[in-house]
């Protein structure tokens, strides 16, 4: 492991998810030490979308946007908020230089798949509609997003092909949570790495899918065609169970013919691109927004 990264780990509990609640105060107060970002070149406003039901978003505009990212939290389908997320989405925004929407989405277990799915595809939608607005060209919409929120994206990539929804540029997956099978060699050998241990995972799918049997659009990785879908960033951590299934993506978007870029993050573990002060965190959440700034540039 990064040594600088080790010194952070014990303000990373290893709390599991049984209890959601708890669950969801631990993540809050780890966001709330997280430094506060810089948002004086940024415009943030609180929005509702129009959807059944509504769906709250956070609007961050930098000067000068041409493009746009719907943002999608981590979290496990259970964790985080608009509020949680604000640390990395002012960033992400002001690095980016791009309008970006954080989705606040519904979790489970209270609303299980495909609840969460159906928020995130709403927030596409009101981008798109909303585009002049914005003051943003719809042909530069990317989704985005980390872990869960990163397996949220690519479903709403597999779903706006396959229902003819708005144009999506570019897809961004920071270390994705995208096959509930947990099969992997990552997923059966790292079952107790920082953060993020197999039982949180197996957890967490529980907790997302319920009874409901697991489809592609729940975990994109079970999709058996890949084609036609947006160009794609791939970012996975070493020391995470989820890094396999990340990687096992990026190749197989590759092989349907779909530009994809992957970078595996030697010596990091999942979510450690939060510690801000490490520079290999730093590196990392400089990519993300050079990425984007990139795919959504002319």
């Amino acid at each position: 492991m990064d040594p600088e990264l080790e010194a952070f780990l014990p303000l990373f509990p290893k709390a599991d998810l049984s209890d959601p609640a708890a669950a969801r105060e631990g993540l809050a107060r780890l966001a709330m030490s997280a430094p506060a970002p810089d948002t004086t070149g940024l415009e943030i406003e609180d929005r509702t979308v129009a959807a059944d039901p509504e769906v709250a978003v956070r609007i961050y505009r930098p000067r000068r946007a041409q493009g746009a990212v719907v943002w999608l939290h981590g979290g496990g389908f259970v964790m985080g908020d608009l509020d949680t997320e604000h640390p990395w989405a002012a960033r992400v925004a002001d690095g980016s230089g791009a309008v970006l929407i954080s989705v606040g989405y519904r979790r489970a277990p209270e609303h299980r798949f495909p609840a969460a799915l159906d928020d995130a595809c709403a927030a596409l939608a009101w981008t798109a509609e909303h585009a002049a607005e914005l003051g943003i060209d719809p042909d530069r919409i990317a989704v985005a997003g980390h872990s869960a929120g990163a397996g949220l994206a690519a479903a709403v990539a597999l779903r706006a092909r396959d229902e003819q929804g708005p144009p999506i540029r570019f897809q961004l997956l920071n270390q994705p949570q995208l096959d509930d099978r947990q099969e992997t060699w990552s997923a059966r050998h790292f079952t107790d790495t920082p953060w993020l241990t197999r039982g949180k995972v197996t957890a967490s799918w529980g907790h997302y899918l319920g009874a409901t049997p697991a489809s592609p659009y729940a975990a994109p990785a079970r999709a058996a065609d890949l084609s036609g879908l947006p160009p794609a960033y791939i970012a996975t951590a070493e020391l995470c169970p989820n890094r396999d299934e990340g990687i096992d993506y990026a190749l197989r978007l590759l092989q349907a013919g779909v530009p994809a870029e992957l970078h595996q993050w030697p010596g990091t573990f999942h979510g450690s691109q939060a510690i801000l002060s490490a520079e290999i965190s730093q590196r990392q959440l400089t990519e993300l927004t050079t990425t984007l700034r990139r795919a959504l540039a002319e």
